[in-house]
């Protein structure tokens, strides 16, 4: 694990808070919660050692900052760990080689840019805590690591269920022609993975329909003024579909940024 990034103190609501992890055990919770989410309740399929481990691990995750929600009714440290985001900054990125997202889109218009980069991924929350006022913790915890490390730009591929494009082509089809980004912002799918997201002509779709059925964090990121790369690629490890998610951090909402400005006078990394 990277040093903790004590990007801010430890926010909390009622009994749930929110901090980035500070042990290689609270990492180890963040795993096993993966695990649970993504492999036994999501279908993912393990190699050997993931399997073996029932813990969902990668190289990224000793170089990456972890967003931990924390249940203080349930204990401390790692027993408490109910929701996880994983945040990988350039640096980061620099140890393993690339970016996570570099093995599915061509990231080279957003790498390009100035100011900090952050790929947001890994997002998972204990099903008993799947409410509005966890995922406004998790974007709040966001917010505050964007703001301390200065953040131009957050990134990362956001999943919709399931493998089969067709029958996800009603979501693609509205991300593509509602959200996508400008081309200077715009990552593209590699080609040997490349799928289409204009699979249907977008006046047969109930726009607003399709946008209350996405996922949660889906539209919280198109809520933050967030923006979809070209092409879906399918993860069959995951049983997903990706979008590549790109969003400008001067869009994220002016509530939360006025906020940890007051609570961090001014400061920054």
């Amino acid at each position: 694990m990277s040093e903790p990034a004590l990007a801010f103190e430890e926010l909390r609501s009622g009994s749930l808070g929110i901090r980035i992890a500070e042990s290689a055990a609270e990492v180890r919770a963040a795993q096993a919660l993966r695990w649970r989410v993504f492999y036994e309740e999501m279908g993912a399929r393990p190699d050997a050692v993931t399997a073996s481990t029932r813990l969902d691990a990668d190289a990224y995750d000793p170089v990456a900052d972890h967003l931990l929600v924390l249940d203080h009714a349930r204990g401390e440290g790692a027993e408490a760990v109910v929701g996880t985001y994983r945040l990988i900054r350039s640096p980061a990125a620099e140890r393993v080689g690339r970016f996570y997202s570099a093995s599915e889109y061509d990231l080279s218009p957003i790498l390009d840019l100035d100011g900090g980069l952050l790929e947001l991924g890994r997002s998972c929350v204990d099903e008993g805590y799947r409410t509005r006022g966890t995922l406004q913790l998790l974007w709040q915890g966001i917010a505050a690591y964007v703001f301390h490390h200065r953040i131009a730009l957050m990134f990362g591929c956001a999943s919709l269920p399931g493998t089969d494009p067709d029958a996800l082509a009603e979501p693609l089809t509205y991300l593509h022609a509602n959200h996508l980004a400008p081309p200077h912002l715009r990552p593209r799918a590699l080609p040997d993975l490349y799928v289409p997201m204009d699979r249907m002509d977008p006046a047969a779709i109930d726009s607003r329909r399709v946008l209350a059925d996405l996922p949660p964090l889906v539209k919280g990121y198109l809520r933050l003024g967030g923006f979809v790369g070209d092409g879906a690629v399918v993860d069959r490890q995951f049983n997903t579909t990706d979008v590549c998610v790109v969003v400008k951090t001067d869009q994220v909402t002016a509530k939360y940024y006025r906020h940890y400005e007051r609570k961090l006078g001014g400061t920054g990394e």
